[in-house]
């Protein structure tokens, strides 16, 4: 970017009045210098078949383009009109509950002939008329695009085509996938069955792989369209999201995230997280860190929360401490959704910048003062990059293998990557989040592997070697469990990763009154919760041990020197102080220091000047204080301090600090 962007998505659409200019006003003294527009009202941009109307986009953008505001438009494609369906049903996507009813967004077959139709149609249509628009910067593709569970017939037939041109014959497919069991063996591919009764995991995963293969081929079909009209300068980005547990939470399970980045020329997300004495800043860090690591470069903040819901109207000073957050993560734009609160339908009570009065109130004050600090600081925090020594490997596979077998007492893939990812986050570990294909071995020193239950043995080997060449690893139960198609490995678990680590099991269990010995654990900390591996050293260091008459015998954690590095094994899951000693024991063996941890998190940046930008985040209602390492300077303040000075942080307040190169 060219400058810091704070923005809005905007909808002159939704307005129950006539405030265009008023609004323009007030966005301009709250330093908003960017917003999004278009990509939720198709209907409005079409009404009937082929008949545009393209008023309202024009009013915005000359009114953005008065006044110095920067415009980004969405294609309006994840929100059918409704003449569509009635002309053509089959847009409606068939999933394992059928076909859903028309009204809600996100129910089309996005591989539909006739929705690609209408959709190239729309997006023609609209991107011609405004890509010359001096007011337009870039696009976003689609918005929070994912499978939606299609599996009609046509993306049946495709997934037909996909494996035969995968795997060649149905022998070598049956064997892939063990098809033998309950006798559904297919020997001639006009006789595949629907995949959507399948009760064969490797066969139902291959079928969400193709399936998020989609969303990456939707979105590069979106590009190549918006390449015929976009001008040089402006970009494409998509607004990815997360997986959905009340807020964002962890990996997106119906979309290839890296996969579908290739579609972008800058990655774009959004991020919504608690409020209010639940804030913690964390949900921002992870799906910061998952969109950074993307692309290695800054990304953009398509959407977060103003008010958003009733429970995450923020206290004062939240809204500048969460901004402020997202740039500490690597974004370069923080958006809300939206500026104003909508007066009817499904989203009357997800609250914008502004409430339904449209005036002024406390969280919109507070965005002035977030305004004007981005515009102050815009030359300083934007064009920064990282320098992380930790990847957390993260895997689309292993999280959809882990929806078929869910791990017991602890629930699905994302569980166990938040117990990984927080413990880092807790102690002030800076984290790039790689995917199998990205994982770029040579950059880090610590690689920490949440349960990569489902792993091709070329990912196995370069964790091997990343040890045997002086990584230190750490890696959680149900890693290296099942190959790429959830075939279960037939000799020592954890496969090939049972030589670094120096331990192996054959049986696990499910915790049920075992303790832990070891790790300085005690009390409700010192417990096993859920599935355990009943590990056996092999020249491992145990770390810990399990505490039970019957258990007792067999390790829970392991370390073990493995070449120039080493390896750290937790076999089981527990509370979160266990991943915090194991955590702190990988880091202690890689030379990494951890400094002062949760409520004042520290977040590190370079500038192109290779000074060294500090953000300290203080997540609690109370003041605190962290020592500068280094003389630097508070960005936000001006105050300067020497190496070991006290920086006073107030109630979630945060200080920026720069410090120059040694």
């Amino acid at each position: 970017m060219d400058k810091l962007r704070y923005g809005v998505a905007y909808y002159t659409e939704y307005m129950p009045c006539e405030r265009l200019d008023e609004d323009v006003r007030l966005m301009k003294a709250a330093g908003i210098n960017t917003v999004r527009i278009a990509e939720s009202t198709w209907s409005t941009l079409e009404k009937q078949p082929g008949v545009f109307t393209f008023d309202h986009v024009d009013r915005v953008l000359d009114a953005m383009y008065a006044a110095g505001i920067d415009v980004i438009v969405g294609t309006p494609t994840y929100a059918i009109p409704s003449w569509m369906e009635k002309l053509h049903p089959e847009v409606l996507a068939e999933t394992h509950r059928g076909r859903p009813r028309y009204g809600a967004r996100q129910i089309m077959d996005i591989a539909s002939p006739a929705y690609r139709f209408y959709a190239e149609r729309a997006i023609r249509q609209l991107i011609g008329h405004v890509a010359q628009h001096p007011a337009v910067i870039g696009y976003q593709l689609d918005n929070e695009t994912k499978y939606y569970d299609t599996a009609g017939e046509n993306v049946r037939r495709g997934f037909v085509r996909y494996l035969r041109q995968k795997f060649g014959t149905t022998d070598a497919l049956n064997a892939a996938f063990g098809l033998d069991y309950w006798s559904n063996r297919v020997d001639a591919w006009e006789d595949f069955p629907d995949p959507r009764g399948t009760i064969n995991a490797s066969l139902g995963a291959e079928f969400d792989r193709y399936r998020r293969g989609l969303v990456t081929e939707f979105l590069l079909w979106q590009r190549k369209i918006v390449d015929e009209y976009r001008r040089a300068d402006q970009f494409v980005t998509h607004n990815f999201d997360f997986e959905w547990r009340g807020h964002s939470y962890g990996i997106q399970p119906s979309v290839d995230h890296l996969q579908a980045s290739r579609a972008l020329t800058v990655a774009g997300c959004d991020i919504y997280h608690p409020s209010q004495m639940q804030l913690t800043g964390v949900e921002i860090a992870l799906g910061g860190d998952i969109t950074r690591s993307l692309m290695d470069a800054p990304y953009l903040v398509l959407e977060t929360e103003a008010q958003g819901f009733p429970q995450w109207t923020p206290f004062p000073g939240q809204l500048a401490l969460q901004a402020v957050s997202h740039v500490a993560s690597g974004a370069e734009m923080v958006e809300y959704w939206h500026w104003h609160s909508i007066h009817n339908s499904f989203e009357t009570y997800w609250k914008g910048l502004l409430s339904h009065d449209f005036a002024p109130n406390a969280t919109y004050r507070e965005a002035q003062t977030v305004g004007a600090l981005f515009q102050r600081l815009s030359g300083a925090l934007t064009g920064l990059h990282k320098r992380n020594r930790v990847a957390l490997l993260a895997s689309n596979e292993a999280l959809t293998a882990v929806e078929w077998f869910e791990i017991p007492g602890v629930g699905k893939y994302n569980d166990v990557l938040r117990w990984a990812y927080d413990a880092l986050y807790r102690r002030n570990v800076g984290v790039d989040v790689r995917f199998p294909e990205n994982l770029d071995c040579d950059r880090y020193d610590v690689i920490v592997v949440p349960a990569l239950y489902a792993a091709p043995e070329r990912t196995l080997n370069a964790l091997k070697r990343f040890v045997e060449r002086g990584g230190h690893l750490l890696a959680t139960f149900k890693s290296g469990f099942c190959d790429e198609h959830v075939k279960v490995y037939s000799d020592l678990q954890p496969h090939i990763l049972s030589e670094a680590l120096g331990a192996h099991y054959s049986q696990f269990t499910v915790a049920d009154g075992v303790g832990l010995c070891g790790l300085g654990l005690s009390g409700a900390d010192a417990e096993a919760k859920g599935f355990m591996e009943l590990l056996i050293p092999d020249g491992a260091q145990v770390l810990a041990r399990y505490d039970h008459p019957y258990w007792g015998e067999y390790a829970a954690v392991t370390h073990h020197r493995f070449g120039r590095g080493s390896a750290t094994y937790v076999g089981c899951f527990g509370a979160p102080a266990l991943m915090d000693a194991a955590i702190a024991h990988v880091l202690d063996a890689a030379g990494i220091s951890a400094e002062a941890g949760f409520p004042v998190i520290l977040r590190d940046s370079w500038d192109a000047q290779e000074n060294r930008i500090r953000f300290a985040l203080n997540y609690s209602a109370q003041p605190q204080q962290v020592v500068a390492d280094a003389a630097c300077v508070d960005l936000v303040s001006g105050q300067t301090y020497p190496a070991g000075g006290a920086v006073a942080l107030e109630p979630w307040g945060f200080a920026i600090l720069k410090t120059q190169p040694r």
